[in-house]
């Protein structure tokens, strides 16, 4: 029998992550409260959670900074729970390695709704693409196994939707998608997610290519249609 899935919850407001907690218990899964920053950081590096659920308003750091942390220490899923709703707030947390962005209040359901899509995602990705395991374009190797991205012999360190986004292009050299359709097939459930997540996503992956010893992204843009990963890209 499998072990339950961990949900780690990083919220302050005490009504709110109990409720959370409690629901996510009901659904079968083990969840367990950090109240604070600190608190929440100790716990993905002793535990390390399946899944994370943040609160961007902590009463010790602010959320959008304990995002970038938690990303360099977990490749596990983290989906920000917040009531702020401005579009910059998404697009920051997006930015630094948030997966998914529900506003306050919320649905119970459509919150364990998403976290099981996204562990469903991250367990099997289901892509539509080559069975190949290793792909290699020059100085860029992309290991489907190890889940590893390597530039020439140093790594680039991405997320776990970051590195499914780029095998998925990768695995489709020259073929051009559309925001919807890399929603659909990297993601699952593009009713959760809004368009300018690609963006957000795109935008990283290339910053990380180009900061690395290749020195490009190989990730081009199609305007008005969306992107495709061209092995011959060099810019």
């Amino acid at each position: 029998m499998n072990s339950p899935k961990t949900i780690l919850i990083i919220e302050d407001e005490q009504d709110i992550s109990r409720i959370v907690n409690d629901y996510l218990r009901v659904q079968g899964f083990s969840a367990f409260i950090a109240e604070n920053a600190s608190d929440g950081l100790r716990e993905v590096r002793n535990r390390q959670p399946d899944f994370i659920i943040l609160d961007l308003t902590l009463p010790d750091a602010d959320g959008i900074e304990v995002c970038r942390k938690l990303r360099t220490l977990t490749a596990a899923p983290i989906l920000i729970l917040s009531a702020r709703s401005s579009d910059t707030d998404k697009v920051l947390a997006l930015g630094f390695g948030a997966d998914d962005y529900m506003t306050k209040p919320f649905s119970l359901s459509e919150l364990v709704a998403r976290v099981q899509a996204h562990l469903r995602r991250l367990a099997d990705p289901k892509f539509k693409a080559t069975t190949q395991q290793l792909l290699r374009f020059d100085s860029l190797s992309i290991d489907k196994t190890a889940r590893k991205v390597m530039a020439g012999h140093l790594e680039i360190s991405l997320s776990a939707k970051e590195f499914d986004l780029l095998y998925f292009l990768a695995s489709h050299p020259n073929q051009v998608f559309t925001k919807s359709q890399l929603l659909d097939q990297v993601w699952g459930y593009s009713a959760f997610v809004e368009d300018n997540t690609i963006t957000v996503y795109i935008r990283r992956l290339r910053e990380k290519l180009e900061r690395s010893e290749i020195k490009h992204s190989y990730i081009t843009t199609v305007w008005g249609v969306g992107y495709k990963f061209d092995p011959e890209e060099t810019e």
